[in-house]
């Protein structure tokens, strides 16, 4: 399986606070998408690094933008087809961060969102499980659910955004996040 351990997420995570020392720091002012990222206690989740912060934050710069874009998702994915516990934190953000034309890493933002959303899918009724189990496995898919659902103004605006690029969205993608906001 493409499972990453928390140690090779931290050296991705440190490889690139390295690379770019001034990622995450503001000249003061923080991005409205951003307010509170800084009092969530991302340490104390299960692989994740409390640099989220800095990641969140490098978003924002088109420099550091598509790199922090690529570590962000490999902190918030424990492997290929699973979320891991922190991405339920950080969705209020990417869905924030996503809804703003400005952001540089919008388009890969709103990838990522279609991803969480398609893999935090619930069950269908009698449905057995997948081959990673069942939602009683991993409660970070109902957490998924309820902080897409609770952001669901934002879905249904960045759904609706005339200015993003033609197919930046597939149908597939679309479905995702209405579902997953409890638009059906």
């Amino acid at each position: 399986m493409c499972k990453m351990s928390a140690e090779a997420k931290e050296a991705g995570v440190a490889r690139f606070l390295e690379k770019y020392p001034q990622a995450g720091r503001t000249d003061g002012t923080e991005h409205p998408a951003l307010r509170g990222c800084n009092e969530i206690p991302w340490s104390e989740l299960p692989g994740c690094t409390p640099e989220m912060p800095a990641l969140l934050h490098a978003l924002l710069d088109p420099v550091t933008a598509p790199e922090a874009d690529s570590v962000l998702t490999t902190v918030l994915m424990s492997h290929m087809f699973l979320l891991s516990p922190a991405t339920p934190a950080a969705l209020p953000f990417l869905l924030r961060l996503a809804a703003d034309p400005q952001v540089p890493a919008r388009g890969d933002l709103l990838g990522f969102l279609a991803i969480a959303a398609e893999l935090s899918r619930p069950l269908e009724p009698g449905q057995k499980g997948t081959l990673w189990g069942t939602d009683g496995d991993h409660p970070d898919h109902e957490q998924c659910r309820a902080a897409f659902a609770e952001h669901a103004h934002l879905v249904h605006a960045l759904l609706n955004d005339e200015t993003l690029p033609a197919g930046i969205l597939t149908a597939d993608d679309r479905a995702a996040l209405q579902l997953a906001a409890g638009q059906h």
